[in-house]
């Protein structure tokens, strides 16, 4: 990753949303990405130049960008018809952002579309984060990583979200995703975590 006096960067295209840029390259703003968030806060699970990732909840791919600056391929998964618009005209720009329209909650029907990745992020707002997770799981390389983010105010506004991550947790440790560390993403996002997990062999 690349960090230039303290600002998380990447070496792409500019203007996709009115980025700010930092001697040439696009600033990777923490308070816009939770995974740029997850970086600011000390994540250590980088992305490399060879590695194939495979994004869920894409929106309007803000994030997405920034990631296919970093990785060989990012395949973008997003369900609503508006941020799917932004996405396509984001990846037109970019030969290794592979848009996908589909819901994340059935990953069979784009199965045959993706590869076995390296990394799986994952950003939708849904009641079962965690399942979500542990159903594309099968997208993962063994010893692969999953960083899920868990928006807790997505399940249930009235639970603690402390509670609501501990049970996210409890739900993955009966899968193929370990999780390895739970980060918060304060002050950048408010009752969000990202659960660090590792596919276990």
């Amino acid at each position: 990753m690349i960090w230039i006096d303290g600002i998380l960067v990447s070496e792409g295209e500019c203007g996709v949303y009115g980025e700010r840029t930092l001697r040439g390259f696009r600033v990777w703003n923490p308070y816009r990405s939770k995974l740029a968030a997850y970086y600011y806060l000390g994540g250590d699970l980088e992305i490399e130049p060879e590695m194939r990732v495979l994004y869920l909840g894409a929106a309007h791919g803000t994030t997405v960008s920034h990631v296919a600056d970093y990785s060989e391929i990012t395949y973008a998964v997003e369900n609503a018809y508006a941020p799917m618009r932004d996405l396509i005209a984001v990846a037109s720009r970019r030969k290794n952002i592979i848009p996908i329209f589909a819901d994340a909650t059935l990953p069979l029907f784009y199965a045959p579309l993706v590869e076995s990745v390296d990394m799986l992020f994952q950003d939708v707002a849904h009641p079962d984060q965690a399942g979500i997770a542990m159903k594309n799981s099968m997208f993962i390389r063994p010893e692969g990583h999953a960083l899920i983010v868990i928006k807790a105010r997505s399940v249930d506004v009235s639970r603690n979200p402390g509670d609501i991550v501990d049970e996210a947790c409890r739900v993955l440790d009966n899968s193929l995703l370990a999780v390895r560390k739970v980060m918060w993403l304060e002050p950048y996002h408010h009752d969000h975590a990202m659960l660090v997990c590792k596919k276990v062999p």
